[in-house]
C-alpha cells in the first residue's frame, strides 16, 4: 500500500458544527460530527467486520476503524472502502495487540483530532448498530458520564457465557460498592476520550479481553457518572459467520487476575469510596 503501518489510512470527514443524533440516525448520508466517533477494533472478524462497518456507517459519521494485526483479508477489504468512503478512517497496527490496546491506539488518535467521545462496538456482528443514535444522544445529553450498554440477549446467547459473565458483574459492583455497572463486559458503549486515556496510560493492564470490564472499575473510582441503556447482543453460529476469539482458560485465568488486582486495589480506596457513595446518596435524598 506504500503507507507507513499505525498512520491513518483515509482522512476522516470532518464538518463544521456537530451532527444531531437524530440526523445521524435518518440520513441516508449521516452529517459528520466533529465530537463523537464510532471507534471499532477489529482483529479477523470475516465477513462480518464489512457488514459491521458498513451497518455502523448506515447510522454514524464519522466511524473509525483500528484493524489489530488482521491476518485473515479482512485489512484490505475495510481499507478499500475507507477509499470509497470519507466517513470512514482505517487505522493499523502491524500485530495483534489486543482489544484495549486497539482501542486505546484509536482513542489516542481521536483525541488528537480533537473528539472528545467514542462509542466502542466489535468486528463480529454482535454489537447493535442501530442502537448508536440513542447512546450517542445520551452521551451528549450527559458528556461526563461514560453510557454502558446492558445486553439483551437472544435465544442463541451460549448460556456458559451469559452465567459466568454474572461472576464478573457481581465482582465489578463489589469493587465499585455498587455504583453501577449494569455489565461489565459489554463492549457497546460511550466513552469520555480524555478519561479514557488517562485511566489506562497509567499502567500496563487493560490491554487485552481485560479491556471492558477493568476500565468500567476504574472510571468508576475516577468519580465517572455511570450510566446504563440495554441494547440487544446477538451471539452469531460459524454456519452464519461467527468469529470467536474468546479462550475460556486463557481468558478465565485473565479475568480471575484482573479481579484479584481490581479487589485490593477497593480495600486501600475504601475510605474514598464510601466518602463518594455517602455523598451520592444524600444528594439523591
Amino acid at each position: 500500500m506504500g503507507r507507513n503501518v499505525d498512520a491513518p489510512l483515509t482522512a476522516p470527514a470532518r464538518g463544521a458544527a456537530t451532527a444531531s443524533p437524530h440526523s445521524q440516525a435518518s440520513s441516508g448520508d449521516p452529517s459528520p460530527s466533529t465530537t463523537h466517533v464510532v471507534l471499532i477494533p477489529s482483529y479477523n472478524p470475516g465477513r462480518l467486520g464489512i457488514e459491521t462497518v458498513a451497518a455502523a456507517r448506515a447510522h454514524w459519521n464519522p466511524v473509525w476503524v483500528v484493524i489489530d494485526g488482521s491476518t485473515d483479508g479482512s485489512a484490505e477489504a475495510l481499507i478499500a472502502m475507507a477509499e470509497r468512503d470519507p466517513g470512514l478512517r482505517v487505522l493499523r497496527l502491524s500485530d495483534n495487540r489486543g482489544k484495549g490496546a486497539a482501542v486505546l491506539h484509536g482513542a489516542r488518535c481521536a483525541r488528537a483530532e480533537g473528539f472528545t467521545h467514542a462509542l466502542t462496538m466489535d468486528s463480529d456482528g454482535q454489537h447493535p448498530a442501530q442502537c448508536i443514535g440513542a447512546f450517542m444522544a445520551a452521551s451528549m445529553a450527559r458528556p461526563e458520564a461514560l453510557i454502558l450498554g446492558e445486553p439483551r440477549f437472544d435465544a442463541d446467547a451460549p448460556r456458559l457465557r451469559v452465567r459466568g459473565r454474572r461472576i464478573s458483574n457481581w465482582w465489578a459492583n463489589v469493587e465499585t460498592l455498587g455504583a453501577g455497572i449494569g455489565d461489565s463486559l459489554f463492549g457497546f458503549r460511550v466513552y469520555p476520550l480524555a478519561a479514557l486515556i488517562e485511566v489506562m496510560g497509567r499502567g500496563r493492564w487493560m490491554r487485552r479481553f481485560d479491556f471492558d470490564p477493568e476500565v468500567a472499575v476504574r472510571l468508576s473510582w475516577q468519580g465517572i457518572a455511570l450510566q446504563n441503556l440495554t441494547a440487544p447482543v446477538r451471539y452469531l453460529r460459524p454456519e452464519q459467520g461467527g468469529v470467536s476469539h474468546f479462550h475460556y482458560g486463557r481468558d478465565n485465568v485473565l479475568l480471575t487476575w484482573m479481579h484479584a488486582r481490581l479487589a485490593w486495589g477497593t480495600l486501600w480506596r475504601l475510605p474514598g469510596l464510601l466518602r463518594r457513595r455517602f455523598a451520592d446518596r444524600s444528594r439523591r435524598l
